[in-house]
């Protein structure tokens, strides 16, 4: 290709949430609303002028890139796959990439659309967007943001194809009170919304199998049986550099 239109784009911010590795992100924005996240602007980004006016929009979109999970060689020689096998259709069906959300397509590029709580800038300059309902791994790198704008983006006569037959799915979780005190109060009910969309690889059905999954500082273990999520432990991550107060931190 013409190297005069390939376009280099940058990172504008970066986003800290609760899911510091892949597993047990929700596959779709919007489906745990209760997950908090901050979206850090870059410094050079970080002017409130030009927020001016968004908070009077209820949701944005995030326009990101999937940063983990592309191989290395991938992102270089651009190699990707016409077709995906989405793991809501248990993994064994194909489907074009282009109908589907999968990270493996030609620019590793993502959309989500977030609820926008508030814009603060705090006392380093830097403008922090607190948005809840992201489903994205802590550090992904956000290109850019857009309001969302009902009239336009919402169409509710639209037709979903083959998500429309998985939307629904759901598992019940149990949880014992004593492993959910484990967790700060705040942490506790968008936990319980992550679990209930089943962490596991949608091709694993073994209901002996004992899962781990690191969420806000803690280590989570699950297991499944006949649509039930039991949570048998809660324990802190004590690798997790926030839980020694080393976290990045923003002054409000």
């Amino acid at each position: 290709m013409d190297n005069e239109h390939v376009h280099h784009i940058h990172p504008i911010a970066y986003i800290e949430s609760d899911f510091t590795e892949k597993f047990g992100i929700p596959r779709q924005s919007g489906l745990v609303e209760g997950l908090c996240a901050k979206v850090v602007m870059q410094p050079e980004y970080s002017q409130m002028d030009a927020f001016r006016g968004l908070e009077e929009y209820s949701h944005i979109w995030l326009i990101w890139e999937f940063s983990q999970g592309i191989e290395k060689t991938q992102k270089e020689e651009n190699i990707w796959n016409p077709t995906v096998r989405p793991p809501r259709l248990g993994g064994n069906v194909r489907v074009g990439v282009f109908a589907t959300r999968s990270p493996f397509r030609p620019n590793q590029l993502g959309l989500s659309c977030v609820k926008l709580d508030h814009i603060v800038q705090t006392k380093d300059k830097r403008v922090v967007l607190f948005v809840r309902g992201a489903d994205l791994l802590d550090g992904t790198p956000i290109y850019d943001i857009k309001p969302y704008i009902p009239y336009v983006d919402s169409r509710p006569q639209a037709e979903g194809g083959f998500t429309k037959k998985t939307k629904d799915y759901r598992l019940q979780v149990e949880c014992e009170d004593r492993w959910l005190k484990m967790l700060p109060e705040e942490k506790r009910a968008p936990l319980l919304g992550v679990l209930s969309q089943d962490p596991r690889p949608s091709y694993h059905n073994d209901g002996d199998r004992i899962y781990g999954m690191k969420f806000a500082g803690f280590e989570v273990k699950f297991q499944v049986r006949e649509n039930v999520l039991k949570v048998k432990e809660i324990h802190t991550d004590r690798r997790m550099d926030y839980l020694l107060g080393e976290k990045r931190q923003y002054n409000e």
